[in-house]
């Protein structure tokens, strides 16, 4: 659809000041609308400049009369500027002139300014911010509501991510493959990050750049980022881990218990302990998370 054009046109005015022979300088606009379909509209703002010499064009006379009195438009130079006899003046006219040409400029760049152009110039200022940034957004804002574990995977992420371009922050441009690629090797290799010995797993290495992989998407989803890199590289396939589990000839040994550790204990006690651990054995529940100290 072809784009209706405002021609607005900003020039530089004059108005007699009601208390003295002195004229205020002001800018006026014509015609602004203020969105499509609206009535045109006159913008007016004066400079806070006031000229008492300005050169009148004999030629070019008012419309109308003011007391019997015939009144002229102000002359002016090849480029439009104000003349006065006065230099101090002229200052103030040439002044005002390049503030007008100003204006002229803005309302001419709004009239070229397609909605295309608005759309690229929004993606070029989204993609100045900063990736590391966006993280802590998605970390603590869209997973505000997830479990403490999955909150500690994406800060545990976030910390990698910063160890890994040594930087506090990277803006979305110049996120690219190779920066995805960097990473993948960088996670496959990166050290414990509780300072113990050795490298992470590969399973842990996997969920890093599983998070990375999603905070991309997200981006692509959100604007950050043009097309969908996320879906250009493919996940770090984790290995198989190997979990220890009770038999049910063991379970039954379980809730027969006749141990001395359990001979300490209550009837009642005894029951509820093998009660529990019958239950989260059932249930595939990690033995750290249910191991207690009795004593």
């Amino acid at each position: 659809m072809k784009k209706a054009f405002s021609h607005t046109k900003v020039a530089v005015k004059l108005r007699k000041s009601p208390y003295a022979e002195a004229w205020f300088i002001y800018l006026e606009a014509y015609p602004v609308y203020d969105y499509e379909g609206a009535k045109p509209k006159r913008v007016r703002e004066y400079l806070n400049r006031t000229i008492t010499t300005p050169v009148w064009d004999k030629n070019q006379p008012t419309r109308g009369k003011s007391n019997g009195e015939q009144h002229y438009m102000p002359k002016r130079d090849v480029n439009g500027v104000i003349q006065c006899r006065s230099q101090v003046d002229q200052q103030s006219c040439m002044y005002a002139d390049r503030v007008r040409d100003t204006w002229q400029h803005e309302y001419d760049s709004t009239a070229l300014y397609t909605e295309k152009d608005a759309e690229t110039a929004a993606q070029q200022e989204k993609s100045r911010a900063h990736f590391l940034d966006y993280v802590k957004f998605l970390t603590y804002e869209r997973h505000k509501g997830d479990s403490e574990s999955i909150i500690g995977n994406w800060e545990r992420f976030l910390g990698m991510l910063k160890e890994f371009t040594g930087k506090e922050n990277i803006p979305f441009s110049e996120i690219d493959m190779p920066f995805i690629e960097n990473y993948r090797n960088y996670v496959l290799t990166a050290p414990k990050l509780s300072g113990g010995k050795g490298i992470i797993s590969k399973n842990t290495a996997s969920t890093y750049f599983s998070i990375l992989k999603a905070a991309l998407k997200q981006a692509f989803i959100d604007g950050y980022l043009t097309i969908d890199i996320s879906a250009k590289v493919k996940g770090i396939k984790g290995e198989e881990s190997r979990r220890e589990f009770l038999t049910e000839e063991e379970l039954n040994r379980l809730a027969n218990a006749t141990s001395p550790f359990s001979k300490r204990l209550h009837c009642s006690q005894r029951l509820q302990v093998c009660a529990i651990a019958i239950f989260k054995s059932c249930a595939g529940v990690r033995f750290k998370k249910w191991m207690v100290n009795i004593d």
